[in-house]
């Protein structure tokens, strides 16, 4: 993370103490004599031209300790009174005690910010076209941003905070026509609103929606528009002012406003576009970092980018390695940033127009020639989940596989696959699962997607089955674990325990054993071969069709008729049941 910025602010002036009159007057005190004439006397006629005033006598204590009168120039009085000024000054710095922070200390602090606010505006209106005459108020603004830091410290003052304006007036710092306060400000916000921060929900977000209402996001944006990134301190500003974002967006309601604000959306995808940009910088794996988390979670933030053509975008940045890896040792490998690409596709893909803009902007292909034998390993996991992602709920993508040769190079992928437990087997089966449900019936790609699982002698049935014995033994041995703990646990606690359950049985793997006896149920339904081959194989272990009866029918249990697709996918597990008997 980039150190902080420090404004050179100009040296501190030099005080100078006044003396003291003998008389105690601080005034000058001159005293009228009618016999003396004005100026200096004459010497006297008998002087050999020695002139001058006379040397101070000796004084073996003259100097004090660091030499500064060199052995005269004050009396032994005010030598005296300057020391004790000087250790009565040491007396109160030690005695004074650290600083109370609170209401009053804000109102203070407050009453002074804005003080500085105006002074640097007044004098800035004033002496347009000379800036020595406003420097100085900036540097004393300057340090008043920076003093706000420790309001971090003390995030139960931030309603206040808020209350008094000096949230709204820190946000407006941001047009500052100096990009320095600009970019002061937006670091001391980042800072605030920080997740480090201890701060209940309530004052953070009475901070955050002050600052909102205060325009900080358009204020953001159009600080986007005059930063130079080849500027190290612009560069730095821009690094914090993402980190605000990021900081906002760890509230869903405010991560919506963020997603649906279509200027800075713009700027995030035009941003981890730049062409210019030949090796990706901390700030472009920053933005879009910050995209997968606009659309990680909410339908209207995918639909606000996916308008903006990011489907295509993101495509874009992927597609240099679709062939082989990046040189691990060049500046430009950044497998964070291809992840957070993948991330954003995934998410947005999972939306109707989303699937569509990924079919437009010819993304199946592309996965698919990522997931070919010889391919880019940093690639091929992301490209395979992306896939999955899209391939659910959508009967186009699923003709698109096929129709662009995705079965071969999916299939291969499956009977090489080495590790029988693992994403790859869960991703392909989720595919397979998608593509036996959707592809319409009778047609060209669904015959062949199911001549492929009884080519060879079965030998992809055979695969399948294995795999469900894999995962039926994880899943049992967690099974078990669990009734074993329900019969120390009475009826209340037992209830309290059943999401708990319930996370533990899917990471042992109940949704892809699930997957695979839907698959295993739809082969049968369809081809009489594969039926009794299926029925075969289960013999071998003493088992028979019951057992993926039961695992559709907790299934259609589970599933939420709350919308259309669980409607469709209960009615759909309903048919699959009759088939197993």
């Amino acid at each position: 993370m980039p150190s902080k910025r420090k404004l050179d602010l100009p040296p501190a002036e030099i005080y100078k103490a006044a003396k003291l009159a003998s008389n105690g007057s601080r005034h000058a005190h001159v005293e009228e004599d009618d016999d003396l004439e004005a100026g200096p006397a004459p010497p006297p006629e008998d002087d050999d031209g020695d002139y001058g005033p006379s040397a101070p006598p000796e004084d073996d204590d003259g100097d004090d300790e660091e030499g500064r009168f060199f052995g005269g120039g004050i009396t032994q009085t005010e030598k005296e009174v300057l020391d004790f000024m000087d250790s009565n000054q040491q007396s109160t710095a030690f005695d004074a005690g650290p600083e109370t922070i609170d209401g009053s200390w804000l109102k203070k602090t407050a009453l002074s910010f804005e003080k500085k606010i105006s002074r640097n505006a007044e004098l800035r209106a004033k002496f347009e076209n000379d800036p020595s005459k406003f420097i100085d108020s900036e540097a004393d603004l300057d340090s008043a941003i920076k003093s706000l830091s420790i309001l971090s410290d003390h995030p139960s003052l931030y309603p206040l905070f808020a209350q008094l304006g000096s949230a709204a007036s820190l946000v407006s710092l941001l047009a500052h026509e100096n990009t320095d306060i600009a970019i002061d400000a937006v670091e001391i916000l980042s800072e605030l609103t920080d997740q480090d921060v201890s701060a209940s929900e309530p004052d953070w977000l009475s901070l955050v929606n002050a600052c909102l209402e205060a325009d900080l996001l358009g204020l953001l944006t159009s600080n986007f528009s005059r930063l130079d990134e080849t500027n190290e301190s612009d560069r730095e500003g821009v690094y914090h002012a993402l980190s605000l974002l990021e900081n906002l967006s760890s509230s869903p309601t405010i991560c919506d406003k963020l997603g649906s604000d279509k200027p800075l959306v713009q700027y995030l995808l035009n941003r981890i576009s730049t062409p210019q940009e030949k090796e990706t910088s901390q700030n472009k794996q920053y933005s879009a970092e910050i995209l997968a988390i606009l659309v990680s979670s909410s339908l209207p933030n995918r639909t606000c980018l996916v308008s903006l053509n990011a489907v295509d975008i993101l495509l874009q940045q992927i597609a240099p390695y679709r062939k082989r890896d990046p040189d691990k040792s060049s500046s430009s490998y950044t497998p964070e940033f291809i992840r957070n690409s993948f991330e954003c596709l995934s998410s947005l893909v999972s939306s109707p127009e989303g699937k569509k803009a990924f079919i437009e902007a010819e993304g199946v292909e592309l996965c698919l020639i990522m997931l070919k034998d010889g391919g880019p390993k940093i690639t091929k996991p992301s490209s395979l989940r992306l896939l999955d992602h899209a391939c659910a709920f959508s009967p186009e993508m699923a003709t698109k596989i096929v129709t662009e040769g995705g079965l071969k190079t999916l299939f291969t992928m499956f009977m090489k696959n080495k590790t029988s437990v693992g994403q790859t087997t869960e991703h392909l089966i989720g595919i397979f699962a998608s593509m036996l449900r959707f592809l319409p019936a009778e047609s060209p790609e669904r015959i062949r997607t199911l001549a492929k699982f009884v080519e060879k002698e079965y030998e992809k049935l055979e695969k399948t089955v294995q795999l469900r014995r894999e995962y039926a033994a994880r899943l049992g041995v967690v099974d078990a674990a669990i009734q074993e703990e329900n019969n120390t646990l009475d009826t209340k606690d037992r209830e309290e325990m059943e999401d708990e359950f319930f996370s533990r049985r899917l990471d042992a793997g109940l949704f892809c054993l699930q997957s695979i006896d839907v698959v295993l149920a739809w082969l049968i339904a369809e081809d009489d071969g594969a039926r009794d081959k299926i029925k075969e194989l289960l013999a071998d272990r003493d088992e028979d069709l019951g057992v993926l009866r039961k695992t559709i029918q907790e299934q259609i249990e589970g599933v939420d008729e709350g919308g259309e697709d669980g409607r469709e996918t209960k009615e759909m597990l309903s048919t699959l049941v009759r088939f197993l008997v």
